[in-house]
């Protein structure tokens, strides 16, 4: 190992060590000088010894690195119980920190740098993150994590047992691919959901509808709806909510649809982005003029990871798919254009999905992003009339506004996009 490799090595372990230690000092601050098991130093130290190990390993064999490990957990676990006995604190958070930053310095010196230094900003993320995460505990009930124990035991112990390959004529029912598709829309659902959970909806109503957007936009809308004819005053505020949700789930489809098929990365940016701005801009005009904020409802959101709303999802993925699969062979590509508009009326990833996996084997990519266009304008309107029917008139009318304006960049886009993007 050349002399420029080792410095690039150890400083990368001693980089890692620091980072832990700067988010261990910031959070035990207010201790008292040598009150605190570890802190920067000694955080920035470790990770530097890990790397010294992982080094000396390659020179004299793997027993020194251990007897230097194990000697270092001592040390740790004696100046940590020293700190119990004065403190009452029994969090062995830190210590654990300390012997996985020595771990990445190791793996600094001997293995990949990045995976190492990756490791380091992950670990750091983690120990930042115990407000949140004991938040979420805190909100997390019992048949929610059920739910979520349930659906990835059965990720877990039957994607593997699934077979990876179609069951009909089509090629469109691949039981493997489809329940791989359900958890990963599942996750990204989750994700919206667990924001809610943790931050709650007392940071206003911008914020709450762009995490309800993540999880379902559709029942954002109407919960604000129902919510606006329990005030008389801040159902515009309420439309500004639900339109960032709006755009939050534009943001959503393009995310989904393009990671599904590079191929759509182009042409949905053409479509969704312009929407996505319009959404935005109204929601902010709603603001300006609501003239007064308004309290923040209760979101009413499902779990995304309840199995019978995953295997619902499978179900509709599945009988989209197979129905494209079939109208292409039977009918034509123009006869998607109808299935996306049913599909909208329900959900909009199943379409996504489906869509995608045709992109560039049955349809062109832009071809497919006016079907997925046609499916998000469905679903648009379909909030819109759930917004009259279910909540006040200008709740109703605002919300109207704001898809009006997104729907029609929205088509902008789309024709911009078959106008002046070659094939």
């Amino acid at each position: 190992m050349e002399h420029i490799e080792i410095f690039q090595r150890l400083g990368v372990a001693l980089a890692i060590g620091l980072l832990v230690g700067v988010e261990r000092g910031w959070r035990e601050r207010d201790t008292r000088a040598g009150g605190r098991t570890a802190g920067i130093r000694t955080f920035g130290l470790t990770g530097f010894l890990g790397g010294i190990a992982g080094i000396l390993q390659s020179m004299v064999g793997p027993l020194l690195p251990a007897t230097i490990a194990a000697v270092l957990g001592l040390i740790y676990i004696a100046g940590k119980w020293q700190q119990t006995t004065e403190d009452e604190d029994y969090s062995i958070t830190s210590v654990v920190a300390a012997l996985v930053v020595f771990g990445l310095g190791v793996l600094a010196a001997l293995g990949d740098i990045i995976t190492a230094a990756a490791g380091g900003v992950v670990t750091t993320a983690i120990l930042a993150a115990r407000h949140s995460l004991h938040g979420f505990l805190r909100a997390l009930t019992w048949p929610e994590l059920r739910s979520s124990l349930i659906l990835l035991a059965m990720t877990a112990v039957a994607l593997p047992l699934l077979p990876d390959k179609a069951l009909d004529p089509w090629g469109a029912l691949n039981p493997f691919s489809l329940w791989l598709l359900t958890i990963t829309i599942a996750a990204f659902s989750f994700a919206g959901y667990v924001a809610i959970k943790v931050a709650g909806t007392g940071r206003g109503i911008l914020l709450a509808g762009a995490a309800g957007g993540l999880v379902s936009s559709t029942a954002l809308t109407l919960s604000f709806a129902r919510y606006s004819k329990q005030t008389s005053e801040g159902s515009t505020y309420l439309a500004a909510g639900a339109a960032v949700a709006g755009a939050l789930s534009c943001a959503r489809v393009f995310v989904i649809g393009g990671v599904s098929s590079l191929d759509l990365l182009v042409p949905l940016a053409f479509c969704l982005i312009p929407a996505i701005v319009g959404f935005l801009a109204a929601s902010f005009f709603c603001v300006w003029r609501g003239g007064g904020a308004t309290n923040v409802p209760e979101i009413k959101l499902k779990n995304p990871f309840e199995l019978r709303m995953a295997l619902s999802f499978a179900a509709l993925l599945g009988l989209i798919s197979l129905m494209s699969k079939m109208v292409i062979d039977y009918i034509g590509a123009s006869a998607l254009f109808v299935v996306a508009a049913v599909s909208g009326l329900v959900d909009v990833d199943a379409i996504t999905l489906s869509t995608a996996r045709l992109t560039d084997t049955a349809i062109d990519a832009k071809t497919a992003a006016g079907v997925i266009l046609i499916a998000v304008i469905v679903n648009v309107v379909t909030k819109v009339v759930l917004a009259f029917t279910a909540g006040r008139r200008d709740y109703g009318q605002a919300l109207a506004l704001a898809s009006g304006v997104a729907i029609a960049m929205g088509a902008v886009g789309y024709f911009a996009l078959r106008s002046f993007v070659p094939d």
